[in-house]
């Protein structure tokens, strides 16, 4: 079934793409949680037309895009968002929010498949986003994402943050694993122990049936 994505979703697309779904992912997850919405003719037009619009506002040459370039190296986006105490975000920020931000304070379009994220930013930090606006021509724009009502804290906080989390994290994979293996090793002796009492039984089968005596013959009766 295609749909046309109104958020972007991890792993699936960007907004406003059209994407090609189960029947049952749609009607079940993307439609109900407003992700999504059917892929009719008229809306597949609009958003062609709406991309085409988009597309004359980017960098069409190499020296535009060096201008460009020149601005985006030289700026700041911040994102207020809501986070845990750990610094988890209750959201993320994706290739589009960053999309929208550069248009907003730049008045700038940048292609959001060009945004260097391999996933969404899931935690607060300060991160440096590569984005092609051209061939060979790549720039870094510095990306803040904040906790809302509040400020980022020193760089180094940040990094004990992450690595007390990554320690947790490996800690619970490793207790994981314990748990797998001890539960592999149970069943493996519950194997052993299956196959030994099978081994036992046809064994005592086996004796049972050379301690049978055999049958005596029966005498053959000549006919008189």
């Amino acid at each position: 079934m295609k749909v046309v994505l109104r958020e972007d979703v991890d792993k699936l697309g960007l907004r406003g793409e059209v994407v090609d779904v189960a029947r049952g992912y749609a009607r079940n997850f993307l439609m109900p949680r407003k992700l999504a919405e059917p892929a009719t003719h008229a809306r597949v037009k609009e958003l062609e037309k709406v991309n085409a619009r988009r597309a004359l506002s980017e960098a069409q040459s190499f020296e535009q895009a060096q201008e460009i370039a020149q601005r985006l190296g030289q700026a700041e986006l911040r994102f207020d968002v809501k986070a845990g105490e750990t610094g988890v975000l209750f959201g993320s920020v994706t290739q589009t929010n960053l999309a929208d931000a550069i248009w907003d304070k730049l008045k700038v379009r940048v292609d959001r498949r060009k945004i260097g994220m391999d996933e969404p930013l899931k935690r607060i930090g300060r991160y440096q986003v590569p984005i092609e606006l051209f061939a060979d021509v790549t720039v870094e724009t510095r990306v803040l994402v904040v906790p809302e009502g509040g400020e980022l804290p020193p760089e180094e906080e940040l990094q004990a943050i992450e690595e007390a989390e990554a320690a947790e994290a490996a800690a619970e994979e490793a207790r994981a694993e314990e748990e797998h293996a001890v539960a592999e090793a149970a069943i493996e002796e519950e194997i052993a122990a299956d196959e030994a009492v099978e081994a036992s039984e046809a064994e005592a089968e086996a004796q049972e049936a050379e301690a049978e005596p055999e049958p005596a013959p029966e005498e053959s009766q000549d006919s008189n």
